[in-house]
């Protein structure tokens, strides 16, 4: 913990240091239960020439209402602290006893929080079947008020001799731990987790787990959604496994979930299996849709249970066709002189494009005559546009 010599360095002069006593405070760093009454006296040193009557207490740099002081003796004043409550910084709340003069004279760190409650919600996952991450939650609504320690202790379950995780995050995800090795297979683990601080200590509910039956991946990647031709109420999914499960023996199941643009509700395809690739069929033509895929590890290494389902992907969006872009041949049949004409300049207005766009024989494929007729079809829209702009 921070002690408050570090504050009265930085406040009081450097000559008054050189005193042998400025003022003693009791008690000194004292930690509290939330509800607490503290009592504490500054006592003056005699070299000073002050009386007691001159100081004045603050917490936090609040002044004290002189109600709560009492003159216990010329050289000593102290103040009542009544229902104490939690501390509002980490390095505890400031009590200090100043002169008539604002000058510090000494001070003192208040610690007021609670006990911490037994950890709660504690789950573990494993990315590889070789390391182990568990994450918790503090058992009381949000912080103790003063610095709590939570150390993750695992053991084999048929074996006494207990381990303690020692990879510990920061920041939002503090109450989480990683075990990156050294770890068994087909044997249950036992994990619980202890929190203490200085007004008491409180251990979680044991869990107990199979590494084989926590494991879960990264979300599938390299998502692709792309037309399936000119069907306009279809949509192919293609994905790549999950990089983790590349160097174990497993067989994965995957989900996908898709929903329209404007909307929020999501539709779940549950039958995909182990495929890493499906059509979505039943859509609506013209329409947006974003699409996400997950994955759940099953098998590994024999065992009969599934894994943990993955995050989701990210969404990846694509439109199905409309019927406008169709190639519009009307609804009748051309006849044989209109149909070769028409076939005649498509392939001549087809080669002019390859020219332009296509290096060599290598480019000469259906992708490539595919790509041509997206053009082909943004061009007829285009031109489709300027005419309906020109007679409006």
């Amino acid at each position: 913990m921070l002690s408050f010599i570090c504050l009265l360095i930085l406040l009081v002069p450097h000559a008054l240091f050189t005193s042998t006593h400025v003022a003693v405070i009791y008690p000194q760093d004292q930690v509290l239960r939330i509800g607490s009454t503290l009592m504490a006296t500054c006592t003056l040193s005699p070299e000073l020439g002050l009386h007691a009557n001159k100081l004045y207490w603050t917490m936090n740099g609040m002044r004290l209402s002189s109600s709560t002081y009492d003159m216990v003796s010329p050289d000593t004043l102290s103040v009542t602290l009544h229902h104490l409550n939690g501390s509002q910084q980490k390095s505890g709340d400031n009590l200090v006893c100043h002169g008539a003069d604002g000058l510090v004279l000494g001070g003192s760190c208040l610690y007021v929080g609670m006990p911490p409650e037994k950890p709660v919600n504690l789950t573990c996952w494993s990315r590889n079947a070789k390391d182990l991450s568990c994450k918790w939650s503090p058992g009381g609504p949000g912080e103790t008020h003063i610095r709590t320690k939570y150390t993750l202790k695992y053991k084999l379950r048929w074996y006494s001799r207990e381990k303690e995780c020692d990879t510990y995050s920061s920041g939002k995800q503090r109450y989480s731990c990683h075990i990156p090795r050294n770890l068994a297979l087909f044997t249950p683990y036992e994990i619980w987790v202890e929190a203490t601080n200085e007004l008491g200590s409180a251990t979680s509910d044991i869990t107990t787990l199979d590494i084989l039956d926590v494991v879960t991946t990264d979300p599938p990647a390299n998502v692709q959604v792309g037309r399936v031709g000119d069907l306009e109420d279809q949509l192919t999914v293609r994905w790549a496994s999950p990089p983790e499960l590349r160097d174990i023996l497993f067989q994965a199941k995957y989900q996908i979930r898709y929903r329209l643009e404007d909307s929020t509700e999501w539709k779940v395809v549950d039958d995909v299996g182990n495929q890493t690739s499906c059509r979505l069929a039943g859509l609506q033509p013209g329409t947006v849709y974003f699409v996400q895929v997950r994955c759940n590890p099953v098998g590994i290494y024999g065992s009969r249970k599934a894994g943990i389902w993955s995050n989701w992907s990210h969404p990846t969006a694509a439109s199905t066709p409309t019927p406008s872009e169709r190639l519009q041949s009307g609804s009748c049949e051309s006849k044989p002189s209109e149909h070769n004409s028409t076939l005649r300049r498509e392939l001549k207005q087809f080669f002019g494009w390859v020219r332009k766009h296509a290096y060599g024989c290598s480019g000469m494929s259906i992708k490539l005559y595919d790509q041509w007729r997206v053009w082909l079809q943004k061009s007829h829209r285009t031109r489709n546009q300027i005419l309906h702009d020109d007679n409006s």
